[in-house]
This record gives structure tokens, C-alpha cells and sequence, in this order.
């Protein structure tokens, strides 16, 4: 069966751009061409026509008069079979809510053809950043990558391959960064440490720093799996330790395997819990 899709949009010049964009994608991987059966002019109008039928994306503006497209987004999290929403907007300023609402993409208007294609097949599984194919580069690399292996709900996916016990592990997430006015996707696996900041926290990748607007404690509950609070300024990755040095204050220091090595502190109190999860003796 076709994708059916629904533009919400206050404005009408913005829909029949969205429109125009549904168009042109053509047929999506033998699923049919997606099919728009629905606009709606302000958040009541899309759920109204949520309960009506069963859609399987959903372009969403922010920022409309009455109900946002944020409130939207809230009103359909629990639902049993949720559309995948994609919001349009704007402003990029709401990129991080939108995630914590399980969007599988936010674009910030203006976006071109290809950009918006890539958001399609992301959210309808297929492409280069389908799901299975993510699940088959973790393994193909090493269990390095940190890619998300699991489907989201409602998303129409080709038969998964027998689940493997590296993919019935705890999932890491991507992380929305701010990067010249567009929203990037860090990938949990390829963040080092994750350090404490006045009002953010930073994230220590491979070969940049990037400040993201969750707290320690918010990436602690999206990043488990391979990570650990050492300290409370600090959560890290431990596909990263590369060596455990003592201090001359008798406490631990990780150095990490990045390339500058960088050195991370760990207090007392998690110590212990970090040699459990290396599986060494205190």
C-alpha cells in the first residue's frame, strides 16, 4: 500500500511547497509514490484528522495558531500505530523537544529536494539510512559504530533478520546538535565523553567538541549501554578507555582512545561501578 501522508501548516504557500517536494520523490523503493490524503491548517484540524485515518508520516509545522506542532506531537506519543512525523519549520530552536518527541527528522525551512528525500526514506525505513542497514554496519564494524539498530514504530520496513543478542542490547540514541543554523544527528556510538558545562553539557567526539543544551543527567538516561558516569561531571564511553592510571591523589584516571588521549577524571564514589562494568577486581 502507498505512504499516506499529511501536511499540517498554517500556511498555504508552505503546504503546496510540501506538496511539490511529495511529489517529485516518485516511486520510494517499490512502496508506491507517497500519497497526501490529508492538510490541515493548525494543530486541532491534525488530530481531528489523525483519528479519522491511519497515516504514515506527518508533516508538521511549530509554530501555528491554536494547538503547536510540538503539541501535536505529544498528543499522538502513545499512540499503538503512530504516524512518523517530520517536522518543518522555521526555527531551529525546538529541534531538541522535537527529538525528545521521537521525530525522526526536523527541517529548517529552506531545505532543498534532497534533503527532504532523505528525511522520507529515513522515516519510511528505507534508503542508505534505513534501520537494517544500521544494524548490519554495527556489525560489520567491530560493535563500533553506535548505530540505531531497531525500527521505529509504525515505520514500513522490509522482514528483519533474526534478532541477534548485539541487537536486543540497550540502544543508543542520536543526539540533535545545533551546527551552523542546521540540526545534526550525532550517533551515540562515536561521542568519547560527554563532560559537564554551565547550562549544557559538551560532547567530546573524535575530532571536534559540540555543546548540546541537555544536561549530564539527561544524556546518562539516552546514552546507556556502553556508558558509565565516572564522575559528576563525566559520562564516557567505554569502547573508548584505552587505560586506567592512577593519580598521585590515589584516584583514577581514564585515558580515552581518541586522538589527542584524552584524560578523564573518576571520583571515588563510581570507581567501583566503573571496574564492575570493566570487569576488573577492586
Amino acid at each position: 500500500m502507498q505512504p499516506r501522508a499529511l501536511i499540517v501548516d498554517d500556511e498555504a504557500p508552505a503546504r503546496e511547497e510540501l506538496r511539490f517536494l511529495i511529489e517529485g520523490l516518485g516511486d520510494l523503493d517499490g512502496a508506491g509514490p507517497v500519497q497526501v490524503v490529508g492538510e490541515a491548517t493548525n494543530g486541532e484540524e491534525a488530530l481531528l484528522l489523525l483519528t479519522s485515518l491511519d497515516y504514515d508520516l506527518v508533516f508538521l509545522d511549530i509554530r501555528m495558531p491554536g494547538l503547536t506542532g510540538l503539541d501535536v506531537a505529544r498528543e499522538l506519543r502513545d499512540q499503538a500505530r503512530r504516524p512518523q512525523i517530520i517536522f518543518t519549520t522555521a526555527y531551529p530552536d525546538h529541534a531538541v523537544d522535537a527529538f525528545d518527541l521521537a521525530a525522526t527528522d526536523y527541517l529548517v525551512k529552506p531545505f532543498d529536494a534532497e534533503r527532504f528525500r532523505r528525511a522520507v526514506e529515513r522515516a519510511l525505513g528505507f534508503g542508505p539510512d534505513r534501520p537494517a542497514a544500521e544494524a548490519a554496519a554495527d556489525q560489520a564494524q567491530d560493535q563500533t559504530s553506535g548505530q540505531d539498530a531497531g525500527a521505529r514504530p509504525g515505520q514500513l520496513t522490509r522482514e528483519a533478520p533474526p534478532q541477534t543478542p548485539r541487537q536486543a542490547e540497550p540502544q543508543l540514541v542520536r543526539i540533535p546538535v545545533q551546527k551552523d543554523g542546521r540540526t545534526v544527528l550525532v550517533q551515540g556510538g562515536s561521542i568519547v565523553y560527554a563532560a559537564a558545562s554551565r547550562g549544557y553539557s559538551s560532547l567530546k567526539l573524535a575530532d571536534e567538541r559540540v555543546l548540546v543544551s541537555f544536561s549530564l543527567n539527561e544524556l546518562e538516561r539516552r546514552l546507556q549501554g556502553h556508558f558509565c558516569r565516572v564522575h559528576r561531571s563525566y559520562l564516557v564511553n567505554l569502547r573508548y578507555v584505552r587505560e586506567l592510571v592512577p593519580d598521585f591523589r590515589g584516584t583514577l584516571v581514564l585515558v580515552m582512545n581518541d586522538r589527542q588521549r584524552s584524560r578523564v577524571e573518576v571520583s571515588r564514589r563510581h570507581s567501583r561501578e566503573l571496574r564492575r562494568r570493566l570487569g576488573l577486581r577492586d
